[in-house]
């Protein structure tokens, strides 16, 4: 489960409520807006609390709850002023490890911040099993075609693209746009998504989906090409310098 709750506030008693009757395994929530006096008061009992507060301002933040069940281990990064967190989540035995990221961008984001997440964001996805969810407020992007107005969200476009995720929202999660996100490096991991609903007078969905995480790791002896080493900006040169008009002149394109 998944919301954007513009500051907790006095949300904590209704989100308990919501988590301990619908089970979720995982909670992550965006601009939780804490600060050091909120220790006791955000745990929920019953599972482990990973947290980034912005170290800035009294806005932001992004929390992850997951069930005590779970083997977990946060994953530490030297980009402390990039609102992130990344935990991995231990398999079962010949089970592959799931890889979580949530994150929280904000609304015009410096250029420096947008490329310490994309390290990030490559780092993580050599992991064979990767989900990331967040708020990353790019409203101009158009997912159906991906397209998008600004440099910003073409930039995101391009490093979603290079990074081979697939993105699993295709609606509005605050008013007539979509800014909450989710996304999957592959196809099958990520599924029963479901928008809707509110926390407490937040203005964003709640997105719910269900992580299909227990694959067995089956040793495959065929040859299969590394698309995380290849370089996609001489692709690029490559591809813009054919001339595509007289190529496909009479093809019936």
């Amino acid at each position: 489960m998944y919301n954007n709750a513009h500051s907790m506030g006095n949300k904590q008693e209704e989100l308990e409520a919501m988590v301990h009757q619908q089970s979720y395994d995982v909670v992550t929530i965006m601009e939780m807006w804490w600060d050091n006096s909120h220790s006791w008061s955000a745990a929920l009992d019953g599972y482990k609390l990973f947290r980034r507060d912005r170290k800035w301002g009294r806005s932001g933040g992004v929390a992850l709850y997951i069930m005590e069940a779970f083997d977990t281990m946060g994953i530490e990064t030297n980009d402390n002023e990039v609102e992130c967190l990344w935990v991995r989540i231990k398999g079962k035995v010949n089970k592959v490890d799931i890889l979580l990221g949530v994150c929280y961008c904000p609304p015009n984001q410096e250029e420096e911040m947008d490329n310490l997440f994309y390290k990030q964001l490559t780092n993580g996805s050599g992991s064979p099993t990767l989900v990331i969810v967040g708020d990353f407020n790019l409203p101009d992007i158009c997912w159906e075609l991906n397209t998008a107005e600004k440099r910003q969200s073409r930039k995101f476009l391009e490093c979603v693209e290079d990074n081979f995720l697939l993105c699993l929202v295709s609606e509005p999660t605050r008013g007539w746009t979509m800014l909450d996100l989710l996304f999957a490096n592959r196809d099958g991991l990520l599924g029963n998504v479901v928008v809707g609903s509110h926390l407490g007078h937040s203005d964003h969905e709640i997105i719910e989906f269900s992580i299909f995480g227990e694959m067995s790791r089956n040793i495959n002896k065929a040859f299969t090409l590394d698309f995380q080493r290849a370089d996609f900006g001489l692709f690029r040169r490559l591809i813009q310098r054919v001339p595509w008009e007289a190529a496909l002149k009479n093809k019936g394109v």
